[in-house]
């Protein structure tokens, strides 16, 4: 290969990795572990962080009385089911764990969940793998 060759394609990869950095993929986990005080809002910022950001990854992780408004026929305090904007969240790519520990604690089964939902042995463990593996982590 010759130098002028050799050259171009060493400033071609060069180029591509500086430009690699500007197209990673953001990866968020929210946490919520009160549906009362967390779940509305946090629905409501997942929406909002999509409409900016549609190619971010984002991981809901519920345990303790965050799971509640993944079961089934939950509602919101102004009475509006919680499964449809779920829905919508998963349909745009968001994913919904629920701590399976929390299940054990509180003797509910998988069954009592919206279809949507995922189960994760411990949300807690969950939650601080994936703000290791780089993970922005909010708490709404």
């Amino acid at each position: 290969m010759s130098p002028r060759k050799l050259f171009a394609a060493l400033l071609a990869a060069l180029s591509i990795g500086v430009a690699a950095p500007a197209f990673a993929q953001d990866s968020v986990v929210y946490h919520v572990d009160d549906m009362s005080l967390q779940a509305l809002k946090g629905l409501r910022n997942i929406r909002n962080h999509l409409d900016v950001d549609p190619a971010a990854k984002i991981i809901v992780v519920t345990h303790a009385l965050g799971i509640d408004f993944l079961l089934e026929g939950a509602k919101d305090i102004n009475g509006s089911a919680f499964a449809g904007p779920v829905a919508a969240l998963v349909a745009r790519g968001v994913k919904f764990e629920i701590c399976e520990i929390t299940l054990r604690n509180r003797n509910m089964k998988r069954e009592q969940f919206i279809q949507e939902a995922e189960f994760t042995p411990s949300g807690v463990v969950r939650l601080a793998k994936l703000q290791k593996q780089g993970a922005a982590y909010i708490k709404p």
